[in-house]
């Protein structure tokens, strides 16, 4: 029920929008939604189909590692109405973070669980373990290391692991996302990412950040964030956009702006994109580089489809 304040809009056009890589899994999540299903379920069962998915490089199993050949994977998810959500960063072992996420959410009294602590919570609530690193993969993090002048037994024993990060983080960069809006009116958001490949042990991209990768508030709508995490972990990308939001901004304006803002961060083209759907049900895109698109579905629609999303260009404000 809504909580806070926070009041849903019954009778909603269910529609559920993700990055690009999302769509295959956004079928899945209306189904939950046109059958009654909450917000929250769907974006969950969505990502969980992406997690699964070896061929997906940048999340879950078959993502790409870090530089010692160890996948980490984050995610949280969001309730829009009631304000709670659960996060996880740098989890290894475990097929579904998303999942482990929402126990965060619904058995602890906290938000976030990182490391060694993550691990530990999803053996106690029999979360699925699973190999992430893929042969597929491995082959990628060796060849990688050879460019780099390195092997893994090498990589091993490096003192210092910095100066090869910086020779082996390119633009492999990748995240799922997914927001929904139910029947009901509530609005929820998820997402997962194995983040930023061959990154330094330990990195925490804004995905498991509440705020800067994704939020959800059911009186205004949604936003999700893909690309370079350290940019929206520094300007709060998708609170700003949802706050737009609450300020009166289009779904399209509030995309835009939260990219206009993020440019100002860096003197150079950065790579970042946001998704936003507000509460009544219209969405948008907005992104720094060309091609980018977008997911989205309605239950009055037969088959996902996908939309260019706005380019917003270094520049004068």
């Amino acid at each position: 029920m809504p909580t806070d304040g926070v009041r849903s809009r019954p009778n909603a056009l269910p529609t559920i929008v993700s990055s690009g890589n999302g769509r295959a899994a956004l079928p899945t999540g209306i189904r939950i939604l046109a059958r009654g299903g909450t917000a929250l379920d769907a974006v969950e069962a969505c990502a969980r189909l992406v997690e699964a998915d070896p061929e997906d490089r940048s999340v879950g199993r078959g993502g790409l590692p870090n530089v010692l050949g160890e996948v980490e994977l984050d995610a949280s998810i969001v309730d829009g109405t009631s304000h709670a959500a659960g996060s996880v960063a740098a989890l290894t072992g475990y097929l579904h973070p998303i999942s482990v996420a929402r126990a965060v959410m619904e058995r602890l009294p906290h938000v976030m669980l990182v490391g060694a602590g993550a691990r530990r919570f999803a053996r106690e609530i029999g979360a699925e373990e699973a190999q992430l690193l893929t042969a597929e993969t491995r082959a990628l993090w060796v060849e990688r290391l050879r460019k780099a002048g390195q092997t893994p037994a090498s990589i091993a024993r490096i003192p210092s692991l910095t100066p090869v990060v910086h020779a082996l983080t390119g633009e492999e960069l990748g995240t799922v996302n997914f927001i929904a809006l139910d029947k009901r009116g509530n609005v929820a958001s998820a997402v997962s990412t194995s983040g930023w490949g061959y990154k330094y042990p330990g990195r925490v991209g804004d995905s498991p950040v509440i705020g800067a990768g994704h939020y959800s508030d059911t009186r205004y709508g949604g936003a999700a964030c893909t690309g370079f995490g350290e940019l929206a972990l520094r300007n709060v990308t998708t609170k700003t956009a949802v706050d737009r939001l609450a300020r009166g901004a289009s779904a399209a304006q509030a995309a835009e702006d939260a990219i206009a803002d993020a440019n100002a961060l860096t003197s150079h083209g950065s790579r970042l994109s946001v998704v936003v759907l507000a509460a009544s049900g219209a969405h948008a895109a907005a992104t720094t580089r060309r091609g980018v698109r977008y997911a989205y579905q309605t239950t009055r629609m037969s088959r996902p489809a996908l939309r260019p999303r706005r380019v917003v260009h270094r520049g004068p404000r």
